[in-house]
């Protein structure tokens, strides 16, 4: 009798999004491993460094996981988790990188945080990375974030629970981020669910459709509206 052979194992790396911690992703997180993912769920210090600096306090955990799997290591990022992913991903790319999936990732910025990145309280609540999430990027910041060359999959949500917040954003968006500011050159797929900002990453259809991703480095339609 011929055995098969053992299929590697994948690993999938969360990143949360700013002032959330990695239970928000705990359900996205069992979803993940229930489809054969290894997973590390990274708790870092989102309102108290820079993005730059982010990215050498996850490296240790992330190089050690990447380094121990058989097979290829993905990211699954909510909000700013994903702008810490790329440029993790522009620094410390590992060898065996499979595909991206960001859900609400202000790619193109945040009008939010245009409007409010000057006032104490968000400053003093948000922190360094929160002067980092606005439309008009420094140059620092925007070299931290060079265009995506690895398949990057993006999940926008169109529903908000913020109506001051909202009111400051072009539609759809979703109380935090516009459809429109999700997008990034070079993305190999975009869609849309009817979720606002912070519970995308506990919705069923996002959670469907990032499993499709890791798959296939598609998006399966189902009830999301696909873009582009």
């Amino acid at each position: 009798m011929t055995l098969e052979p053992t299929k590697p194992q994948d690993g999938v790396v969360l990143l949360h999004g700013i002032s959330r911690t990695a239970r928000s992703f705990r359900k996205m997180e069992i979803a993940i491993e229930r489809a054969g993912y290894a997973t590390l769920n990274v708790d870092y210090a989102s309102r108290r460094k820079a993005l730059q600096e982010l990215v050498e306090d996850i490296d240790p955990a992330i190089e050690l996981f990447a380094g121990a799997l058989d097979g290829s290591v993905h990211f699954v990022c909510h909000s700013m988790g994903g702008l810490v992913a790329r440029a993790y991903l522009a620094r410390r790319r590992p060898r065996n990188l499979g595909r991206v999936v960001m859900l609400g990732t202000p790619n193109g910025g945040s009008e939010i945080a245009d409007r409010l990145k000057r006032f104490p309280l968000y400053r003093t609540f948000f922190g360094p990375a929160g002067q980092q999430l606005g439309t008009r990027r420094d140059t620092t910041t925007a070299a931290l974030l060079p265009p995506v060359d690895y398949p990057v999959g993006i999940i926008a949500g169109d529903r908000s629970i913020y109506p001051v917040a909202g009111a400051l954003l072009p539609r759809p968006h979703d109380g935090r981020v516009s459809v429109a500011n999700t997008g990034v050159d070079g993305m190999a797929d975009h869609m849309v669910v009817h979720a606002s900002h912070p519970w995308l990453v506990r919705n069923d259809a996002a959670i469907a459709a990032t499993l499709a991703f890791l798959q296939d480095g598609r998006f399966t339609p189902g009830s999301a509206r696909r873009v582009g």
